[in-house]
């Protein structure tokens, strides 16, 4: 090997303009890799050194091509026999060895490198030779950490992580993650998040998309989505955290896309949620006692109680009075019959009125639910979920509730052991459906109002 080919320069090399043309190539590959690299031939003369090197130990190409080993100018003299030893032992041992050594920059520094060694054959198969790449053992060890968190992260992680490529598609799923998503891992890969999720994904890609032009937020965001599970549409809630990822080989850096991280913090959201609406639900129960105890008329305190317990709660609400007394014992001599007492406007908001004193019943049909509140002296729940625009319409219509009623919640109201009526109360398309949680609250309020409505009957004889 001659020492032009050796050093990497460019002395003339007469006609031979493809090997001159090779040599240049070798160079240029050996100067732009990230690890340092030095070879050695049979005899141990350092024939390459590249830029990573000079880097790393300040000595130059020209400084270092040509010199024997490491001795006298890498290497301590009292480790340079040792040195020598292993790494020329990379010749007769098969693949590559790895070491650890002590080395030495121009200025009389120390920096422990960790080395791969490895031999080149001749073409008759014999050793001609060794490279050996090195780089500080510090940078080693930071790039073996982030392998090991990566992996951790993709195989043990207690949390959800997903690698989102610049089209929001996912490109890496982790073993929570995939559960989360009711999937498998190779499942996901590429499929666009709304094939994954049905209710929430425009928030979620809005937050991948703002993290791929302005970087990740200062804080964890909480998204509500809707999953679809193989047993049914599931509703979570995932405490997001997201970093941008770029591309650590280019001078501008580069979106390779987004790292979102999520934990499954559902069960504590909702009990967090129905903490805070007990603790409002109690307030305003304490609050429209105190504002009903203040009414003279004990008619119009049934209807602040009524006021009180729309807020958050409902969007209208009706009061109808069964029509004649009924035994204690419960009997009736005939059917039930109802008469509106009092109501909320159904048109633009305000307090509820109190209907003009009638026996006038209500022309409710047969299997109603405020009939059925009354023959079972219990809270009823219906609605008309499921039904298109015009059949919720009708629906409500022949029920005589408000145009946009579609949940219906009916508490019985009862006084010394009679019912005296039904209070009903009614949400639009844009409320949720009552839950076993709201028959409690309005089974509450229903008894605040027939105390009410009791003590105005007496007041009445």
């Amino acid at each position: 090997m001659s020492a032009s080919r050796r050093s990497g320069t460019t002395d003339e090399l007469g006609p031979d303009e493809p090997e001159r043309d090779g040599a240049d190539l070798l160079a240029a590959l050996l100067d732009g890799m990230d690890a340092a690299l030095c070879a050695f031939d049979a005899d141990g003369i350092v024939t390459h050194w590249n830029r990573e090197a000079e880097r790393i130990l300040g000595w130059s190409a020209a400084e270092a091509v040509g010199r024997r080993g490491f001795s006298g100018w890498a290497v301590r003299s009292a480790d340079a026999d040792d040195v020598e030893a292993r790494l020329m032992a990379a010749m007769r041992a098969p693949g590559r060895q790895v070491h650890e050594f002590a080395l030495l920059t121009k200025d009389g520094g120390r920096v422990l490198v960790r080395t791969q060694s490895s031999a080149v054959r001749g073409p008759d198969g014999k050793p001609a030779g060794l490279y050996c790449a090195f780089s500080e053992v510090h940078t080693q060890i930071d790039l073996e950490r982030s392998i090991a968190l990566s992996e951790a992260l993709f195989e043990d992680a207690s949390w959800g992580v997903v690698l989102v490529d610049a089209d929001l598609r996912p490109a890496v799923v982790n073993v929570h993650a995939a559960r989360a998503l009711g999937s498998g891992r190779t499942a996901l890969l590429g499929r666009p998040l709304g094939d994954l999720i049905s209710q929430g994904v425009e928030e979620l890609e809005s937050a991948l998309a703002h993290v791929l032009a302005e970087g990740a937020p200062p804080a964890p965001a909480e998204l509500w989505v809707t999953v679809r599970l193989p047993e049914g549409d599931a509703r979570r809630c995932w405490r997001s955290g997201f970093v941008r990822l770029a591309s650590p080989l280019t001078e501008e850096p580069v979106p390779l896309g987004v790292g979102w991280l999520f934990q499954d913090v559902t069960e504590a959201k909702q009990t967090e949620q129905e903490a805070a609406q007990l603790r409002f639900r109690a307030n305003q129960l304490h609050r429209a006692s105190r504002a009903a105890a203040e009414c003279e008329d004990p008619a119009e305190a049934a209807t602040v109680h009524l006021d009180f317990a729309l807020a958050g709660f409902a969007d209208h609400a009706l009061i109808d009075l069964v029509v004649g007394d009924e035994q204690a014992d419960g009997e009736r001599t005939g059917p039930v019959r109802l008469a509106r007492a009092a109501a909320t406007p159904s048109g633009a908001p305000g307090p509820s009125l109190l209907v003009s004193r009638t026996t006038l019943p209500v022309r409710y049909l047969e299997g109603h639910p405020a009939l059925q509140c009354v023959e079972r002296t219990g809270s009823v729940r219906a609605g008309a979920s499921g039904r298109d625009a015009t059949r919720a319409r009708e629906w409500a219509e022949a029920r005589q509730w408000p145009e946009g009623t579609v949940h219906a919640l009916c508490a019985v109201l009862r006084s010394r052991a009679r019912t005296l009526g039904v209070v009903t109360f009614l949400r639009g398309p844009s409320r949720t459906q009552f839950e076993r949680a709201d028959a409690t609250y309005a089974e509450s309020v229903a008894a605040r109002i027939a105390g009410t409505l009791d003590l105005a009957r007496v007041l009445d004889r």
